[in-house]
């Protein structure tokens, strides 16, 4: 795997298809405030469940990255990435438009000795039908810090990434 583009799939998202979750209606409550994720990163999958979020779509709200981080979440990947979510992501909802928009988001990607943290702001992420399962619009993360080995922006391409609120 190439230093250059796992960083880059990994500052999305989560953020970042997701299985194994009951999705709701696209207009109706969901039930238990929570968000499943998969990213795939340079042909590694890291996934999450269960997230807590602070609101049921389409309200305004945020995810409690420490439900995806461990100890408290299960955010892993296979290979030999790992992945710290540093901020708790605002998700707002134009359902009329079946579009998500995140303000922003904050992630570290490490793999062996080298850690890169990148952030990406603006996100936008399509609605799967009548679901609130969501995809990402292509979107570029800029470096924030890390080793000088990791490029200073990435591209996430449309589709790399998903959201499951459920």
């Amino acid at each position: 795997m190439k230093i250059s583009t796992w960083p880059g799939a990994i500052a999305l998202a989560a953020v970042v298809t997701v299985g194994g979750a009951t999705s709701a209606t696209a207009l109706g409550p969901t039930a238990d405030q929570r968000l499943d994720g998969v990213i795939v990163v340079a042909g590694n999958t890291c996934t999450w469940t269960n997230a807590h979020t602070s609101a049921d779509p389409p309200s305004a709200l945020s995810v409690d990255r420490t439900t995806i981080n461990t100890p408290g979440g299960n955010l892993g990947c296979n290979g030999s990435i790992t992945a710290t979510l540093n901020n708790n992501p605002a998700f707002t909802f134009d359902d009329a438009a079946g579009l998500a928009r995140t303000d922003a988001i904050d992630i570290t990607g490490k793999q062996s000795f080298i850690s890169c943290r990148y952030k990406a702001t603006n996100i936008t992420w399509n609605r799967d039908a009548a679901t609130r399962r969501y995809v990402n619009q292509a979107f570029t993360a800029s470096k924030v810090s890390g080793s000088f080995l990791c490029p200073g922006s990435v591209t996430t391409a449309a589709g790399d990434a998903s959201m499951l609120f459920h």
